[in-house]
């Protein structure tokens, strides 16, 4: 068992697939900032002031907080609507973002399997003697006439 659990990690394609989840985790938290730091912001202004970080509602006892977070950090039973939204808003840059990248590979794919299918210019065939003698006669003869 020890030796098969070897075979299977020294496999390329897990190692690809750990690469992938480093990066991925990486780049998550990338858009996560984008999102909470760059997007938001001005969309809250925009709407009115609105912290989407504080949008939501507290089930029970709602009186007893001041705000979401503070429910929150309190362990109140509270609907995050702007935190699903921060999250569905961070879902759509990394589908966007993964949407270009496969693109623009797909697109490289094609643009080698055409270059692939492409005959490579096959060199002329050598003139035959009689065609190549007769072309000769006739440039001779027009340097002549002139």
């Amino acid at each position: 068992m020890l030796r098969e659990f070897r075979a299977f990690i020294n496999r390329g394609n897990v190692i690809d697939l750990a690469v992938a989840v480093v990066i991925g985790a990486a780049f998550g938290q990338i858009t996560s900032s984008l999102v909470n730091h760059v997007v938001m912001p001005p969309l809250g202004l925009l709407i009115g002031g609105v912290d989407f970080s504080e949008l939501g509602f507290i089930l029970r006892d709602a009186a007893a907080y001041a705000s979401v977070s503070e429910a929150v950090e309190a362990g109140a039973p509270v609907i995050q609507l702007g935190t699903f939204l921060n999250t569905v808003i961070n879902f759509f840059i990394v589908a966007l973002a993964i949407f270009i990248v496969v693109r623009a590979y797909n697109q490289t794919q094609e643009r080698f399997a055409r270059r692939q299918e492409m005959p490579e210019a096959a060199e002329p065939e050598p003139m035959p003697a009689d065609v190549a003698l007769l072309i000769e006669i006739r440039d001779l003869l027009a340097r002549e006439r002139h």
